[in-house]
Order: C-alpha cells, then structure tokens, then sequence
C-alpha cells in the first residue's frame, strides 16, 4: 500500500501547490488592505507598509459615512431597492423567456431566436443614448424606473436559461398536466423550483450587474437622495470625503458586503449551476 502511493506521489505538485497559494496571496491581499485600512486611522494609512494590523484600529469610520455623512445611507438602500427588483424581474422574465423558446411550439419562434441572436451582437454601449431619449420622453429620468426596466430582461442570460431547458425533462411537466395543471402553474409550481441550480446562477450575476453599475445611474439619475452605491461612492470621494482614505475605504468595504453575503447563501446552486452548463 505504501509502495503504491509512493508511486503516485509526483514531487512536482508541491511545486504547483506552492504557485497556487502565492498567487491566492497576491489575489486575496488587495481585498484584505482595503477591509483593514477601512479600520484604520488616515494616519496609519498614509504611512504605508504592507502590514494588516496597525495601532489606533477602530469603527470610527464606519462610524463616521452611517452617522455623520447624510446621504450615504439613502444611497446603499437605493443600490439594495434596484438590485433586488431588478434582479427579481430578470430571474422571472428570462427564464420565462428562456422556457419559451425552448419548450413551447408557436409561429415564430425560430425567427424570435434568430433576432435575439442578432441584438446580443449589439454593445450595450450603443445603447446609451436611445435609452435615454426614451427614458426622457416617457417621463421616467431621475427615478428607480430608469435604472430598472431598461435593464429588467437580459438577452444573455435568456439563452443561458434556453440552454438548460432544451435538456429539461418532460416527464415532469407531463405529470403535472395530468393531474390538473396548466400551463403558468406547471411552470410556476414545477419547473421554476426543478431549475433553481440555474435561476440561482443567474440571480446573482444579475444581482451584481445592477449592484456594481455605475454608467447608467451617471446618466439617468440628478438628485443626490436617488444616487445609487457607485455613484455616490464616486461623488463622496470627489467632493465630501477628499484625500481622507480611511473613509473612503470604509465607504468601498461596504459596497462589497451584500454581494458576499448572496454569493455565501448562492453558493452550492452557483457551483451546482456552473457543473451542470459545463456538462451541457
């Protein structure tokens, strides 16, 4: 038994051990910095070094952009509003969408594919300004609803959610038919609960898309009290918190919280999803 993994030992893994942990390090460390100089004086910050632990470490500063700064607040609950209603909408709109072009039989569907085929070929860039005028004309400029609806379907991961059900059983769905169902309850009831290795997947992507974007809230949105994360982490760094970098880094270390903490609670459907489109 011995002699058997001695011969499967290959001292070169040690070597790629060794590689990998480096280069985790060198990932990891950027994050670890930003979340310690958050705890940080500006002093102790400005001094540099490399080390994560330093005298004077304290809340203050967290302290300091939920209590003293008015508005930083305001902006991380209407980052938390767009997110989780964009988010919503897109998980039940493209898997609908994805359930349709793969499962249903209508006129049409084919051409439907082939034209959302050609949009997705489109930067979003391009966008931009038609988005806008829209946006203008319809009254909606400076509100949720300028962030959210423009972004509430999303072509990709629409085909993400095709994809997974072109291999969906049927033998489910027939099941429900028979004992009464139709054909909103079978998908509600049974085939949303059955995809939720995918739903997940998408759910968060979509989640950090709206939490992470910065271009549209830059042009949709005027008032301050509407200003998602981003945005006004962008103007408390420009005009409030200046070269104080222990606030500013506390402001950054919020911004990534929520997105953790979905992908902590996501993550065996997010793996899961990932294993099962590879398979695919």
């Amino acid at each position: 038994m011995n002699e058997r993994k001695r011969k499967k030992f290959k001292p070169w893994r040690i070597g790629l051990y060794i590689i990998l942990l480096l280069v985790s390090a060198i990932t990891l460390y950027p994050f670890l910095w930003m979340l310690a100089a958050s705890f940080m004086p500006l002093i102790e910050i400005l001094r540099g070094g490399l080390s994560l632990v330093r005298p004077g470490m304290s809340f203050d500063n967290y302290r300091f952009i939920f209590g003293v700064t008015a508005y930083f607040p305001r902006w991380f609950m209407n980052s938390l509003i767009v997110a989780i209603i964009g988010t919503i909408l897109n998980v039940i709109l493209n898997t609908m969408a994805g359930y349709s072009l793969s499962r249903l039989e209508y006129p049409g569907r084919q051409k439907v594919y082939y034209a959302l085929l050609a949009l997705i070929m489109i930067p979003g860039q391009v966008l931009l300004v038609p988005n806008f005028i829209l946006i203008t004309r319809m009254g909606l400029l400076d509100s949720y609803a300028a962030l959210i609806i423009p972004a509430m379907v999303n072509i990709g991961f629409i085909f993400m959610m095709r994809q997974f059900f072109v291999n969906f059983p049927s033998d489910c769905e027939e099941a429900a038919y028979i004992d009464g169902l139709g054909r909103f309850s079978c998908f509600f009831r049974m085939v949303m609960p059955l995809a939720r290795t995918a739903i997940a997947t998408q759910a968060i992507l979509v989640f950090m898309s709206f939490w992470n974007e910065f271009t549209r809230p830059m042009l949709y949105l005027r008032s301050m009290e509407l200003f998602t994360l981003p945005l006004g982490l962008q103007q408390f760094q420009s005009r409030d918190a200046g070269q104080m970098w222990n606030q500013i880094m506390a402001a950054a270390s919020v911004t990534v919280v929520p997105v953790v903490i979905l992908y902590l609670v996501f993550n065996k459907y997010f793996m899961k999803g990932i294993r099962t489109d590879g398979e695919k």
